[in-house]
């Protein structure tokens, strides 16, 4: 079996009670079988604590009203890992939050960003992600599986991560170059000439596809219908499953210090929010790691159903709309943002979509179409 991990992977410790969320918190943790048989052997005092938090019907730990898991204690401990010990933890929570994500023969395991100490990481490296390999015992064959699509998508997303973190191209025609290999990808696998897909590959690693999307993107302009568009992008959040009451205050709170008045005055704010970023932040840098993180998680995903363009679509779409609450709060604050709080809407926006199984789901459907190019 093949095994692929981000360099900063052994960076992550779990820090407790010292994070300042939880995990225990705010979604439903399943509980595997192995782990659910082990809870109905216990005894002693602790097995009517355990009778109580479980619910057995569905297999998930109960929550109070707060949405928070029966066993989480006042400190944020977990008070069954504190009676019971670290073997009696769940698949879950002994995971988390280690992503994996499973292939023919292939495993990747990323750190998922809903975890604040994990977003801490990604938004304070400068140098570019690199991705390590290492072989274990083990191997696994899926029914349905295309192993050659699968290695078209493994050479394009090495492609797309690549020309992602060419720092001395703009971040706009990074996106660009990025969206039309898709773009052209899509259009090979629709029409099945999938041998055609390495042709448009390497394409779009050269010089003269730059020079060509650097002279499309001079070409667009770029105040016509943009709040329009903006807009509809950002209220797409609405019709996802809500995690957290208080998410749905900041996306209210957001759109309307974004798009109450007018088109002109977001198009100065965005504006106004870039030539501070360039100052006071690495915004390029911090966008470039979070294009990396969603690309590498969810394109090879495409293997399953085909929608290499969805996919791309999806990591810009998550990406700009971590941008557009990092220039809300920035313009709620009178013009300043610190990096901390920068980090605590990348956790807020991948919990709301990376802790729900449907809002992945529907984020990914709503990107089959073509908003973007």
């Amino acid at each position: 079996m093949l095994y692929t991990i981000p360099d900063y992977y052994k960076e992550f410790h779990c820090i407790a009670d010292k994070c300042e969320d939880t995990c225990c918190a705010g979604w439903q943790i399943v509980i595997d079988k192995k782990s659910l048989a082990q809870y109905k052997k216990v005894q002693g005092d602790f097995k009517w604590r355990m009778l109580r938090s479980v619910n057995w019907l569905t297999g998930t730990f109960c929550q109070d009203t707060q949405k928070r898991c029966a066993f989480l204690n006042g400190e944020n401990l977990c008070d069954l890992y504190i009676h019971q010990g670290e073997k009696s933890l769940c698949k879950t929570c002994r995971q988390y939050p280690r992503h994996v994500e499973e292939f023919e023969g292939v495993r990747e395991i990323t750190l998922s960003i809903s975890c604040p100490e994990v977003a801490r990481i990604v938004m304070e490296r400068k140098s570019p992600v690199a991705f390590f390999r290492f072989e274990k015992e083990g191997e696994e064959e899926y029914e349905d599986f295309d192993p050659f699509l699968f290695s078209i998508l493994e050479d394009a997303r090495t492609e797309m991560i690549q020309i992602l973190q060419k720092r001395e191209v703009s971040m706009r025609e990074r996106t660009l170059l990025v969206l039309g290999m898709a773009h052209d990808m899509q259009g090979r696998i629709n029409r099945q000439e999938m041998f055609d897909c390495f042709t448009v590959i390497e394409k779009y690693g050269t010089k003269n596809a730059l020079a060509f999307v650097t002279e499309y993107a001079n070409k667009i302009c770029t105040t016509k219908e943009i709040l329009p568009l903006a807009q509809a992008l950002f209220e797409k959040q609405y019709e996802l499953e809500l995690l957290r009451e208080e998410w749905a205050m900041l996306l209210q709170e957001s759109e309307i210090l974004l798009y109450a008045k007018g088109e002109a005055a977001y198009l100065k704010i965005v504006e106004e929010f870039e030539e501070w970023a360039a100052v006071h932040t690495s915004l390029d840098i911090h966008l470039e790691q979070l294009l990396v993180y969603f690309l590498f998680t969810y394109f090879p995903g495409a293997v399953y159903d085909g929608e290499v363009y969805a996919k791309v679509q999806m990591t810009i779409f998550c990406v700009w709309m971590i941008r557009e609450l990092w220039i809300a709060r920035w313009l709620k604050n009178g013009k300043l943002l610190a990096i901390d709080e920068m980090t605590d809407l990348v956790y807020c926006f991948s919990r709301e979509v990376e802790h729900s199984d449907e809002n992945l789901k529907r984020v990914e459907k709503m990107m089959e179409k073509k908003w973007l190019l």
